[in-house]
């Protein structure tokens, strides 16, 4: 099998956020669609190794911000690039708070989903969360990102570099080295070692 065909399948980008008691938090994630209208629910996808999954589990309920075209590599980097276990990822964000008291964002954002936990399903590495939809509304007309629109448009391209390294084609990020340990897994989009490329 070529492993590489998944990446023909359409995904978003968005920005999922929590709030556990003072703390608010956020990270992206590339997997939220609806599965019933009626009721109204929505799936998403969230790494167990992310900060936000564990305030979910918690707190059974989330926000998700649907990126635009407008957004820039900055977000991505801002809530996909590092932890909020030991960063505040709201300092300097523009925000709202919507009725279940959760922040979404309101630059670079077409709408924003509410959700609260149905049911959870064990995908292994992730968790699929299934929510009721509990609020949402639209923020602008400006198309929503795709990760096909982020690779083409948002993401910058890979610059030659004077040492030896490998980029992550997912994220973006760079292990630097001669060589790539086979069972590698990228430490930001938790991908392996096939989705890496020599500088």
């Amino acid at each position: 099998m070529n492993s590489k065909v998944m990446n023909q399948l359409s995904y978003g980008l968005f920005v999922l956020t929590a709030k556990d008691g003072d703390k608010d938090n956020g990270c992206i994630i590339n997997t939220a669609f609806q599965v019933t209208t009626s009721p109204n629910r929505i799936a998403i996808a969230v790494n167990k190794e992310n900060y936000t999954h564990d305030m979910i589990i918690k707190t059974k309920e989330f926000n998700v911000s649907i990126l635009d075209e407008s957004a820039t590599f900055d977000t991505f980097q801002h809530f996909g690039f590092q932890s909020g276990r030991d960063t505040d990822k709201f300092v300097e964000i523009s925000f709202v708070r919507a009725e279940n008291g959760i922040a979404y964002i309101t630059k670079e954002s077409n709408g924003y989903i509410s959700g609260k936990v149905a049911e959870t399903v064990d995908l292994g590495t992730h968790t699929l969360f299934i929510a009721d939809v509990t609020g949402g509304e639209i923020l602008s007309e400006e198309a929503s990102v795709t990760y096909a629109y982020y690779h083409a448009n948002i993401k910058p391209s890979a610059k030659p570099a004077e040492k030896k390294g490998y980029i992550c084609t997912i994220c973006g990020y760079i292990y630097e080295g001669d060589t790539l340990p086979a069972d590698f897994v990228c430490p930001i989009c938790k991908h392996p070692a096939e989705d890496f490329k020599p500088l």
